[in-house]
């Protein structure tokens, strides 16, 4: 049976779920042991009211998130923190939240170049997709406010010991929408039920 998946931008009625997620990250920082960012409930809820964020449901449940950060006065925009809940994966429900977060901030940013760091093959693998290419750190934004995200990391150590030049995680590049290299613009074919409100 097909399920009835929403994948919208988050707003207000979802500052109630912040906490939750935050405490996913936590859990798949744990359990993944190769380095992700915790996030708290605070930091969350405020790429919630800035419209920022992607959330999902599968039939009402809270599936996955995913939020957008702007860096260098709009020259870089990144894609972070996708995240699914373990009863929800393998279901598709990854690419289609990426896929979401990554149309925001290309309508929403189109000059600037779109890029995340991870340590996910499923991540990567969906980036890849999407038109990202690997690259090494010198390519993406040098604002301390995204470096700063790292910190939480169990990793963090390498990569202040290489001067944010490389860590664990692979970075991956998108060119901005304005740039003539076009990316794949097939978005959301698989979900039931897309909202924009």
């Amino acid at each position: 049976m097909k399920k009835n998946i929403v994948i919208r931008i988050a707003d207000e009625r979802d500052l109630k779920f912040m906490q939750e997620v935050s405490e996913w990250y936590i859990r798949s920082s744990e359990e993944r042991k190769t380095g992700i960012a915790t996030r708290s409930p605070e930091y969350l809820e405020n790429k919630v009211r800035n419209g920022n964020a992607i959330i999902a449901f599968v039939e009402d449940n809270l599936a996955g998130f995913c939020y957008i950060e702007v860096f260098s006065s709009g020259q870089y925009v990144s894609n972070s923190g996708l995240i699914v809940t373990p009863e929800y994966r393998g279901m598709g429900l990854a690419k289609l939240i990426k896929n979401a977060a990554f149309n925001h901030a290309r309508n929403h940013h189109p000059q600037a170049k779109v890029f995340g760091i991870t340590t996910s093959d499923i991540v990567m693998k969906i980036n890849n997709q999407l038109g990202y290419i690997p690259v090494s750190y010198n390519q993406l934004t040098r604002d301390e406010e995204f470096w700063k995200g790292c910190s939480s990391c169990r990793n963090y150590d390498i990569l202040l010991r290489n001067d944010k030049s490389m860590c664990l995680c692979t970075a991956m590049l998108a060119p901005s929408k304005d740039n003539p290299e076009q990316v794949s613009d097939k978005i959301f074919s698989n979900a039931k039920h897309i909202e924009n409100e």
